[in-house]
């Protein structure tokens, strides 16, 4: 397996090569080659349209007998794609094209027939130069009102893509920039306007409804020395809407402290208590006279003078 990889090989010192047998071909054989069609054509069998770049396998030999400045002619054998005939062409290196030769038609090609003519007028030309010395004049004369004319034509492109230079393509598109910006500045500004108004008129209903629930426990005991004022109800400030329903329930239940009306009726039941405290005290010296039957009336008095007292610091202190 070592020795496929071997480059050099072993010579023998009697090696002769020109005793090697050597492989005698025929000059025109054919070798099998991918190859494209060179150019349009139509098969004569069947009329298929066979294009441009199509790929073929062909089969290709050297022309014999035929060659041009050394150089040799090779023909190519391709199928019709639909019919199968054979379709032959060869190569023409003096033209560097290829020329159709059995099979098919070659379909027109204006580029090619333009430069044939063109070629042949500039012979024609040449060939009358040189002969006639007076048609050199003319064909110069003919050739400077040509020149003459491209400049001018070159002279009037440039004056319009003078014009076209003086406008500045960068200032307009800043100025369309600057316009874009300031029309969504100006957007911008309408949206924080609406946002703006609509959120003072949330604020105002909540203010309203705030008042609205803060007017009701006052309507029962009205204060005739309050002012109303329409400006009052900006200047309290809202409760959020998640403590109300506990504040009220709260206000149902104990009441609010912060009312004179209220603060006014806590006064008018320490007035009911001192009231009530003679009642108490006659009761007190009830039970001082049944505890002492056998005590004298100044003992009893003076002990019920005590309880008094002492009922009278007791209160004082629960009151502050």
């Amino acid at each position: 397996m070592s020795e496929r990889k071997v480059l050099n090989k072993y010579y023998p010192p009697d090696f002769d090569p020109a005793k090697i047998p050597k492989l005698k071909l025929p000059k025109d054989r054919q070798y099998v080659v991918r190859l494209m069609a060179p150019f349009n054509m139509r098969c004569k069998t069947c009329g298929e349209y066979i294009y441009k770049g199509k790929k073929f396998n062909a089969r290709k030999e050297t022309v014999q007998n035929e060659s041009y400045l050394g150089l040799p002619i090779f023909r190519f054998y391709i199928k019709c794609t639909r019919c199968l005939a054979e379709i032959t062409f060869k190569t023409d290196p003096e033209n560097t094209d290829y020329t159709m030769e059995h099979g098919a038609t070659r379909n027109f090609q204006a580029e090619k027939l333009l430069e044939e003519e063109e070629k042949r007028m500039q012979k024609e030309r040449e060939e009358e130069e040189l002969n006639n010395p007076m048609k050199v004049l003319e064909n110069r004369t003919k050739d400077s009102k040509l020149e003459m004319e491209v400049l001018e034509n070159l002279q009037e492109l440039k004056e319009l893509n003078q014009r076209q230079a003086n406008v500045d393509f960068e200032a307009m598109l800043k100025q369309y920039k600057e316009l874009e910006e300031e029309q969504r500045r100006r957007e911008q500004e309408e949206d924080e306007q609406e946002m703006k108004a609509m959120l003072e008129q949330a604020q105002n209903r909540r203010l309203l409804e705030d008042s609205d629930s803060d007017e009701e426990p006052t309507k029962a005991r009205p204060n005739p020395t309050a002012q109303s004022k329409p400006t009052d109800i900006l200047q309290e400030d809202p409760q959020p809407q998640s403590k109300r329903p506990r504040m009220e329930s709260w206000e149902r239940s104990v009441g609010k402290l912060s009312t004179k009306a209220q603060l006014a009726g806590l006064v008018a039941r320490r007035k009911e208590k001192e009231k009530a405290d003679p009642a108490l005290e006659n009761g007190m010296e009830t039970r001082g006279t049944t505890a002492s039957t056998g005590s004298l009336p100044a003992a009893a008095a003076t002990s019920s003078l005590g309880l008094l007292g002492a009922y009278s610091d007791s209160e004082d202190s629960a009151s502050d």
